[in-house]
């Protein structure tokens, strides 16, 4: 039996498969989606080709988990910080602080990367389909500020399209609390809605 660095087999196993994962996140973000082939992601994470077809069947089976686990990752950190919040202006606030708070920590790049990468269609579907899901609340939570029913997909978008500047701004070395807060004063004026002070 192969040496192991783990407790277990499983232990191990899972310690691999995250590596792999980690080494073609890497290359998805630095190369672009036709770079992340077995043979770069196993040489990145230290093993061997070989190796990469005991966790992944192929390229394309290996960027459909990137994609599920960006998306879980991001679902659950925007679950957490709205559990306990449900005045729609302190959703709206809770999710964008959420989202820029990821942004700081690098946890957006790999949506980021597979949104403009030359993606197989139904690897790209499932990219969109995910992302329409992660910003359903922001979506409800305009709904629910606005009272706009046919053009809160409109102003949703809107709203994310100043996200997504301000994520931009943070990962180029912007500080990320100035960013967010100057981020949520253009978006309360642009939705007349009143401002808040940020959570402790």
């Amino acid at each position: 039996m192969p040496k192991i660095n783990a407790a277990t087999v499983a232990e191990h196993r899972a310690q691999q498969r995250a590596a792999l994962i980690r080494a073609a996140v890497d290359i998805l973000v630095a190369q672009g989606a036709t770079a992340v082939t077995p043979a770069a992601v196993g040489a990145r994470a230290g093993l061997a080709r070989s190796s990469f077809y005991q966790y992944f069947p192929s390229s394309a089976a290996l960027l459909a988990s990137i994609v599920e686990e960006a998306f879980t990752a991001a679902d659950a950190a925007i679950a957490e910080a709205l559990a306990d919040v449900h005045e729609p202006a302190a959703r709206f606030d809770a999710f964008i602080r959420t989202e820029l708070h990821l942004a700081a920590q690098g946890a957006h790049r790999p949506a980021k990367a597979l949104l403009q990468a030359d993606l197989p269609p139904e690897c790209l579907a499932r990219v969109h389909e995910l992302h329409h899901r992660h910003n359903a609340p922001l979506q409800a939570a305009i709904t629910a500020l606005t009272g706009e029913t046919d053009a809160s997909a409109l102003t949703a978008q809107l709203v994310g399209g100043t996200v997504q500047a301000a994520m931009t701004a943070i990962e180029h070395g912007a500080d990320p609390t100035q960013v967010t807060d100057r981020a949520l004063a253009l978006l309360h004026h642009g939705l007349n809605t009143p401002a808040r002070q940020p959570h402790p």
